[in-house]
């Protein structure tokens, strides 16, 4: 009695093994398909892994530099950039074609309680300070323009040059802008409560270097151009850009002083240029990933030392003005 007794114990015993260890198998089983499909969560780390992100094609010069510093350092980490309209930029995001994105738009409400239904929290994080430019034909004299007067001409009541400027022998006033889903247009669509479609007088390229390249071309073009691509003075495409154009001086809004401030780091920094704009990283990652690992460098001293040195202004570190007088 006694033996028969320590068989039924021993076949509950060996049973309690048997379940545990097919739960353990199904666990695992249950983790590795969660990971396939791409880099799991054991092959990526802050510093290592391979994704891609998709920022705005205005940031472009910004983003090369601080990913391509990064990977430098950290040579385990592969970063594919892509570069697209603003439009395009947030789609992609919410369709999770990317799990970091850099723009200057952030989510709508809807959308970040849409992500929030799919248990996803996107973090919205602020990198840097740029601003839109004016940019005119190197023949057109007329490098000064009024806050106000700029409105005017997205409303549609300034048309022609002459009217900014009697002497001009220019005539009508042709505004090019970099795409038609570009987050440059919509910052002055927002900017001057513009809620129908544009003049007839505004048009679209592809790109900012497009922007450039026709206003270059065309005295009486008026081109929208991120600073991002014409502020880093040691860049040799920076430069060339510049000798193309000229860039306008603005009035500050809600002044009639008779000052007027080109987009310069310390007019972004001060806010005394009226068309400023922040620089956002927006991350989906669930995990500190790669792309957590980049936005933390990137805000870091490092990271914003590459956003000083393009003319553009850090968000996370601080910054010494100095006047320069000349005697």
């Amino acid at each position: 009695m006694f033996i028969i007794n320590r068989i039924k114990v021993a076949g509950s015993y060996n049973h309690f093994i048997n379940s545990g260890f097919r739960i353990l198998i199904a666990v695992s089983l249950i983790y590795l398909i969660s990971c396939q499909g791409g880099t799991t969560r054991l092959d990526e780390t802050p510093t290592r892994g391979d994704i891609r992100i998709i920022a705005d094609e205005s940031f472009q010069p910004l983003v090369d530099a601080e990913v391509n510093t990064f990977t430098s350092l950290y040579i385990n980490a592969k970063i594919k950039s892509l570069y697209k309209p603003e439009f395009d930029v947030i789609n992609d995001f919410m369709n999770d074609s990317a799990k970091v994105i850099v723009t200057s738009k952030k989510l709508t409400d809807d959308q970040i309680q849409y992500l929030r239904d799919s248990l996803i929290i996107a973090r919205t994080i602020t990198f840097a300070w740029d601003a839109l430019a004016l940019v005119t034909n190197k023949e057109n004299n007329d490098t000064l323009l009024n806050y106000e007067d700029i409105r005017n001409i997205f409303l549609g009541n300034i048309t022609r040059w002459n009217e900014l400027d009697q002497r001009s022998k220019l005539g009508d006033i042709r505004v090019i802008f970099d795409n038609t889903k570009s987050g440059n247009i919509r910052y002055f669509k927002e900017l001057f409560e513009i809620e129908n479609t544009l003049p007839d007088n505004f048009y679209a390229v592809k790109n900012n270097p497009e922007v450039i390249d026709f206003v270059s071309k065309n005295k009486d073009a008026l081109g929208i151009v991120s600073v991002n691509w014409i502020s880093d003075k040691d860049d040799s495409l920076s430069r060339s850009f510049i000798k193309k154009v000229n860039i306008v001086a603005v009035s500050e809004r809600f002044s009639s002083d008779g000052t007027y401030y080109r987009p310069d780091q310390g007019s972004i920094y001060l806010k005394s240029y009226p068309f400023i704009r922040e620089i956002f990283f927006i991350s989906r990652e669930t995990f500190h990933g790669l792309g957590a690992g980049l936005i933390q460098w990137a805000t870091a001293e490092q990271g914003q030392k590459i956003v000083l040195k393009m003319g553009l202004v850090p968000a996370t570190m601080p910054i010494r003005l100095v006047q320069i007088k000349t005697e």
